[in-house]
């Protein structure tokens, strides 16, 4: 069965209202986050930024799949503003990059589940060496929330309804 052809002007409304959907979904996540510190996240980010601010090395960051690549752009973000920082990928550190962190350090841990086994050895070793672990997580009673000593727990943010279009041909 052949696609159905669509138009340039149809093509424009349907990548608006997707760009519109985008920005409603951006707006919820925004949202939630700012209603999640005003509930009480609060005192866990003045936590996180005071353990942040003491730490006499640098943020490692870290993360697998989406969450990494979130973390990369927030080691990014740090550094850029003045807060010596550079990203971990937790596949690596357990082939010679944890030897890049130091007791100086604090590492700020990305994970949606918090029960990303990649980040198991990153979690050991912080505890280890006593060195600051930030938990970025949804879920308080996973293995990296647990670990932490402070936890930013991620607040669910309202799904905006996606809908099918077909796509134009290529």
């Amino acid at each position: 069965m052949a696609e159905p052809k669509v138009s340039g002007r149809e093509k424009r409304r349907l990548e608006i209202e997707s760009a519109l959907r985008t920005l409603e979904a951006e707006a919820s996540g925004i949202s939630a986050l700012a209603a999640a510190i005003r509930d009480g996240l609060s005192a866990s980010l003045i936590a996180a930024v005071a353990m942040i601010q003491r730490a006499r090395g640098r943020l490692i960051v870290t993360g697998m799949g989406k969450s990494g690549h979130i973390g990369r752009k927030i080691a990014a973000t740090f550094a850029s503003t003045g807060t010596p920082a550079f990203f971990v990928h937790p596949g690596e550190a357990s082939h010679g990059d944890l030897g890049m962190i130091t007791a100086d350090d604090v590492i700020m841990a990305l994970s949606w589940s918090g029960e990303t086994v990649e980040l198991k050895d990153l979690i050991d070793y912080s505890r280890r060496f006593r060195i600051g672990l930030i938990a970025v997580t949804a879920k308080t009673d996973s293995a990296l929330a647990q670990a932490a000593d402070v936890v930013l727990v991620l607040p669910r943010a309202r799904l905006v309804p996606t809908i099918s279009h077909p796509q134009p041909p290529r």
